[in-house]
């Protein structure tokens, strides 16, 4: 590989330190920049970015591949710029389906148990145990039964709790009752007391979580986010935690971050939130991937987590 190989590291979430230090031991030869440090554009092969601004990839003339820092890339697809002749990937696992998980267990044993009211009690200074219902007699439902969504489904059924999933194309887990494409999307939510959301943001998936969502669940249940803002009506969640259709909301991912000063959920009494940290890049676990990709692209080969931007994932 010539010397002269750069790779454009881009986020406003991540500091690049750990990324340079991890692809230096593996791949020395690759020059590290950071953004707006560019150097020479015709020097960039590879772009490692999280968000980048519009315009930033297209103006990389000989760019061999985009790897995004997660395992979404609706923030790169946005861009009306983007180079449609370059391969797109996405983090595969890479330690983010066990920290996925972890949230999503903490979130739902978190309304399981009801300490979302708990909390609430205390600040009041009431003293109110509430009745259990055994895991077994809670269904947790799932949207999304990808990487992270099938892990997390996989290891809430090890729990106990009744599990369904929804995905628009056909799965099979162990443990879980699966329910599949538009017919199996009101049946899967009208028996979900806890709905978690893990799929992919599309244009066919945007605003999922809506008023017509909501009204399907059973009164009282609970929602948790880790997925994307742009999958929520925010309005929506609000009207329907006030009328007490839905009992909590854990909250991970919004339509603007930083969640603005100010913002209605800051302060809900229903709603829990989280800065989007449900599943963080850590460099050493991810930097794997994006070598064996360099190699693999070196080499003529396909990389891994190839993205089909035509679906979005």
């Amino acid at each position: 590989m010539a010397v002269d190989v750069g790779l454009l590291f881009y986020s406003e979430m991540d500091a690049p330190e750990p990324w340079r230090e991890a692809l230096g031991r593996e791949l020395p030869e690759i020059e590290f920049r950071v953004w707006p440090d560019v150097g020479g554009v015709e020097d960039i092969r590879y772009a490692l970015v999280w968000k980048p601004p519009p315009g930033l990839l297209g103006g990389l003339p000989r760019l061999k591949a985009i790897f995004s820092l997660g395992a979404g890339v609706d923030g790169i697809l946005l861009d009306p710029a983007l180079p449609a002749h370059v391969p797109l990937t996405r983090m595969v696992d890479a330690g983010l389906a066990g920290q996925m998980s972890e949230y999503a267990l903490y979130a739902t044993l978190h309304f399981h148990r009801c300490m979302d009211r708990y909390s609430q009690q205390q600040r009041r200074e009431h003293w109110g145990p509430l009745p259990a219902v055994p895991a077994e007699e809670r269904v947790v439902g799932v949207m999304g039964l990808g990487v992270l969504g099938g892990d997390f489904a996989c290891k809430a059924a090890a729990l106990g709790f009744r599990v369904a999933g929804w995905s628009r194309s056909h799965r099979q887990l162990d443990g879980v009752t699966v329910f599949e494409g538009d017919s199996g999307f009101e049946p899967f939510l009208r028996q979900t007391q806890i709905l978690l959301n893990f799929l992919p943001l599309t244009p066919q998936t945007a605003g999922i979580l809506n008023a017509r969502t909501f009204a399907l669940l059973p009164r009282g249940a609970c929602i948790v986010n880790i997925a994307r803002g742009g999958h929520l009506v925010e309005a929506d969640l609000l009207s329907a935690l006030d009328s007490g259709q839905l009992n909590g909301a854990m909250l991970d991912v919004f339509a603007t971050e930083p969640l603005p000063a100010g913002h209605p959920f800051w302060n809900h009494p229903g709603i829990v939130v989280t800065p989007h940290i449900a599943a963080q890049a850590i460099a050493e676990l991810m930097i794997e991937q994006v070598v064996e990709n360099i190699r693999r692209i070196e080499r003529g080969e396909a990389p891994l987590g190839l993205v089909d931007v035509r679906r979005g994932y």
